[in-house]
């Protein structure tokens, strides 16, 4: 894939400012009804598209338009691709909003709009004409009945999927919305799955998107559909991660790390896009849900490493600052139970170079505050949310596991710089019990060999 994705949109014209898809239907005004047929209620009420105010006979000729400009196009460039006239973008824009109506999308439909469609995007020299048509495309595909038969169509759906070899960042956000559509609709997701499985270039294309692209909007919409592909698509995924150099294609280019790639866009997230953020994170965590993204991580020459430092700083110094943690367990829980998730696999899979990472120490502290917050406000929080529970569940069991392995020096470095008072031990050693009932009696020897006066405080609470 050549050119830079960021490089495309400095060609787009100030026109790019008009509807689109993803926004709000409403418009300036209703597109008027040719002068025939605004001659009286009768005529309206027979032109108007279902219970709308919106002309059949002026969608028709927007449609009848589109074909002349495939046909007979009256604006080219010097290579006779199609170009987009000032008038065109803006009724174009307006059935784009328009087709968020269920009866537009059936009627656009009806006059074949998918077909009409592909034809303009396939000859289209315009990358502001091409994000249109795939808008337009994908609001149909919100509704069920008119994604059916749009995700039947072969040749169109072959097309689209190609698209993300695009390097325009419109044309991109606007497909990734629209394959996303399709993919969530279980009529019809086992058969664009299908799809994405033979198209081989679509990995590539992704992540290629994921490690070069600067535009958050674009970068959390490429997450959320990987995210679902993988969420649905376990074998899927596994190829994903196995895939090799030899596989990406006889193009030149180099292979690209799934996980490197995920990283790449999760920093470029980090401080802009919360909510992208929390999509990247929920994907690394979904590769540690199988063995082949265990061995990934766990490869001294993988990514691991990149990614356990980035998400502890995430977790530590982002999410878990003392005075924070009440607005984060309130605005943003789901970004800190993904981040925990993932943190606690690589935990456990990273043996070799986590011995050599001094960070134990301000982790184990961070647990402790996130579980004793939720100890102090749990009357607060009861039956509130599912994600907190989560998250209680998460933070123990990464507990028990720091404490089956801590050392004396970690726990009187722990005791010296004040992150294992009485208080806190007793919350510790409160949620051990009873399921952690080794880690317990881990971290009470080291304590003991190390500060016995706070050890016997330990025991009047929790004899042993």
């Amino acid at each position: 894939m050549d050119g830079s994705i960021e490089g495309a949109e400095e060609e787009r014209s100030e026109t790019g400012a008009l509807h689109r898809g993803d926004h709000s239907p409403e418009m300036e005004r209703n597109p008027s009804p040719p002068p025939d047929a605004a001659g009286g209620d009768e005529a309206e009420d027979t032109d108007a598209i279902g219970d709308t105010v919106y002309s059949k006979q002026w969608l028709f000729s927007i449609l009848t338009r589109l074909i002349q400009m495939v046909t007979k196009p009256s604006a080219e460039d010097s290579e006779g691709h199609m170009q987009l006239t000032d008038d065109d973008e803006e009724d174009l824009c307006r059935v784009w909003d328009m087709a968020m109506d269920s009866d537009v999308a059936g009627l656009l439909e009806e006059f074949k709009a998918p077909d009409i469609l592909l034809r303009v995007i396939a000859k289209s020299g315009s990358p502001r004409l091409t994000e249109i048509c795939v808008g337009i495309l994908g609001n149909i595909a919100c509704f069920p009945d008119t994604c059916l038969t749009l995700s039947q169509n072969e040749d169109l759906c072959a097309v689209l999927l190609l698209l993300f070899g695009d390097t325009d960042p419109p044309t991109l956000l606007e497909t990734s919305r629209l394959i996303l559509t399709c993919v969530s609709q279980k009529d019809v997701s086992s058969l664009w799955l299908q799809r994405i499985r033979q198209q081989t270039s679509l990995r590539s294309n992704l992540l290629f998107i994921m490690c070069s692209s600067t535009n958050t909007d674009l970068l959390e919409k490429v997450g959320e559909l990987v995210d679902k592909l993988f969420d649905l698509d376990e074998e899927l995924m596994k190829s994903w991660i196995a895939a090799e150099p030899s596989e990406e294609g006889d193009d030149g280019d180099s292979c690209l790390d799934l996980a490197s790639c995920l990283f790449e866009a999760a920093k470029q997230l980090r401080s802009e896009n919360p909510n992208g953020l929390e999509v990247y994170l929920h994907i690394l965590h979904l590769l540690t849900t199988v063995n082949e993204g265990i061995q990934m991580f766990a490869s001294s020459e993988g990514a691991g490493k990149a990614v356990w430092s980035f998400v502890f700083e995430v977790i530590v110094e982002d999410l878990c600052q003392f005075n924070d943690l009440a607005v984060v367990l309130h605005e943003k829980i789901g970004t800190l139970v993904q981040a925990f998730s993932v943190l606690q696999a690589l935990y456990r899979c990273q043996e070799q170079w986590r011995s050599k990472d001094d960070t134990s120490i301000p982790l184990f502290g961070t647990i402790l505050r996130v579980i004793q917050y939720q100890n102090e406000h749990k009357d607060e929080s009861s039956g509130k949310d599912e994600q907190l529970q989560t998250l209680e569940e998460i933070t123990t069991e990464f507990l028990s596991d720091i404490c089956s392995r801590t050392t004396k020096d970690t726990v009187a470095a722990l005791v010296k710089e004040g992150y294992l008072t009485e208080k806190s031990c007793l919350t510790a050693f409160g949620c051990l019990l009873p399921s952690c009932t080794t880690s317990f009696e881990h971290l009470l020897l080291m304590l003991s060999e190390t500060n016995p006066q706070l050890a016997d405080e330990v025991k009047k609470w929790f004899p042993v």
